[in-house]
């Protein structure tokens, strides 16, 4: 059975970076958008990987613009957004498609349906979350409307740092 491991993602130098890198590490892997209303989850998913990094966790931000077109930048213009006006430390990929034919494999992966325990659901917007495991394997996912800091996410967090 595939995990997130098997999947590589584009980085803003145009090197590809195999999610193998993380592996037993949980993640939190995220569409984002510079011009969503939703955006403000920034300062939030920052905190929350300030909290958590030194225990394992690491979040990987993937920028699309599949929605509203709220992801107009691209290259240095979106990682300098991402890492110098929103003051983010977790990586952050270059800009994917999270939806729809052009889908990256990664998020082809994560949005399919498997009756064997995989949690899955497509993004229906910007700031979708997905949990991810130490064994790479999506275990819960969250709507654009929960915030990063929600005691819920962080309790999955918790539970699964604290996990073998």
């Amino acid at each position: 059975m595939k995990t997130v491991y098997d999947f590589k993602a584009l980085q803003f130098n145009g090197q590809e970076k195999s999610l193998a890198d993380y592996k037993g590490k949980v993640l939190l892997i995220v569409n984002t958008a510079s011009q969503c209303l939703f955006t403000s989850q920034f300062k939030s998913l920052e905190k929350l990987y300030q909290t958590y990094k030194n225990d394992g966790f690491e979040i990987l931000a993937f920028p699309s613009n599949n929605f509203g077109k709220q992801e107009p930048l691209t290259g240095y213009t979106l990682e300098t957004f991402c890492k110098i006006n929103q003051q983010v430390h977790f990586s952050v990929f270059k800009r994917t498609h999270v939806v729809g034919e052009y889908a990256s494999p990664l998020y082809r992966y994560l949005a399919q349906k498997e009756e064997n325990g995989h949690v899955s659901s497509k993004p229906l917007w910007n700031f979708h979350k997905y949990l991810i495991n130490k064994n790479g394997e999506v275990v819960d996912y969250f709507y654009s409307t929960t915030s990063p800091t929600a005691s819920r996410i962080k309790k999955r967090v918790e539970q699964l740092l604290s996990e073998g």
